[in-house]
């Protein structure tokens, strides 16, 4: 069904009533599974994804990592009943493969992954339900999931979208940026998923999934890197809760 964007011509409001600068709501939890190294539950909006982590670790015998640092390798899968399709994707999925081989490079970007040489950090990621924002999640989660498991790293890596909507009801050519795309409005908008490091303007992800003109993708990557700092906000509040939470513990 074809995206509506005539509330938002109206009223500058969105079909979820948000404004084109607002986030969905973020919830997240760390140390969700005692078993795993470091693990996290984030939500995006409808959009939740699990994480766990393994390591640093011995790697075995012909694989994990090298005498240059740790190798950072990432799985994910995403349950059947995850999206409206109801379609499991498979292991040679080239849409999981890009996803993983982004989410590796940006992990790999901000550990110090020289402090473990011939050792393995593998960080799997379970999407429980799609509803946009799916990369950005995935990242978001897996930086939880990392801090849980005492990986040392340069700082969070944060991530957001954006996309470009119509402002005007008759004249398509007319558009504004819009933050945190929803599944509805992936399918239908350009997007931009962007993930910088730490409240910097360092960006280590940038993926556009459209064309668009290239005055835009400024515009569109300013609202995004404004959004991640929005979103290192909250994920930094879920650490710090968890860290008094042991410290409470252990003077307890």
């Amino acid at each position: 069904m074809p995206l509506d964007s005539s509330i938002y011509a109206l009223a500058r409001l969105r079909l979820d009533g948000r404004r084109w600068n607002e986030l969905r709501r973020v919830h997240a939890q760390i140390s969700t599974q005692a078993a795993a190294d470091g693990s996290s539950y984030l939500e995006m909006g409808s959009t939740k994804v699990l994480c766990t982590v393994a390591g640093p670790s011995e790697g075995r015998r012909g694989g994990g990592g090298s005498s240059a640092g740790a190798e950072v390798r990432v799985d994910i899968s995403m349950a059947g009943f995850s999206g409206q399709d109801r379609k499991k994707r498979t292991r040679g999925d080239k849409r999981l493969a890009e996803m993983q081989s982004t989410i590796a490079n940006a992990c790999t970007s901000s550990i110090f992954t020289h402090l473990y040489p011939h050792s393995l950090i593998a960080i799997s990621l379970h999407v429980l339900c799609q509803d946009g924002s799916i990369l950005s999640a995935c990242l978001n989660a897996a930086t939880l999931a990392l801090i849980d498991a005492g990986v040392p790293m340069a700082d969070y890596i944060v991530s957001c979208t954006a996309g470009l909507i119509s402002s005007s009801g008759t004249n398509h050519d007319k558009t504004d940026p819009v933050l945190d795309l929803t599944g509805a409005e992936e399918q239908e908008l350009p997007s931009l998923t962007v993930a910088t490091l730490g409240a910097t303007q360092k960006v280590s992800v940038l993926m556009l999934e459209n064309r668009v003109q290239i005055d835009t993708v400024q515009e569109l990557l300013a609202v995004g890197v404004a959004g991640c700092k929005q979103v290192r906000e909250v994920l930094d509040q879920v650490v710090r809760a968890r860290g008094k939470q042991l410290l409470s513990t252990v003077r307890g």
